[in-house]
């Protein structure tokens, strides 16, 4: 697997603007609240080094929220937000139950 083909998981949750340093991804990525979805198989993730690559899924709960993305992009730097909006998909509405309206 090549750098250009796969990314760390901290260095792509910093990049993506999810944390604001890459020490705080990788301490929260150590408490394993992170959930890796890749093809069919579902993994938790407890080491920052693990890889990502586009097309997997990532779930994680973050400032009391349930955050769920599809990788789109790896990038190659922590950008402006608008670029770190283009690295990834929101895969379901990740608000609040309160504020969700009912059909």
């Amino acid at each position: 697997m090549s750098e250009a083909d796969a990314c760390r998981i901290d260095v792509w949750l910093w990049r993506a603007r999810f944390f604001k340093t890459r020490s705080l991804a990788a301490r929260f990525i150590e408490t394993g609240r992170v959930r890796l979805t890749r093809g069919a198989a579902e993994t938790r993730i407890d080491k920052p080094a693990r890889t990502l690559k586009p097309g997997d899924s990532l779930v994680f709960a973050l400032s009391g929220r349930l955050v769920a993305v599809r990788v789109e992009q790896l990038g190659e730097r922590r950008g402006p937000a608008e670029e770190a909006r283009a690295l990834y998909a929101h895969l379901q509405d990740s608000s609040p139950p309160d504020e969700q309206t009912a059909d």
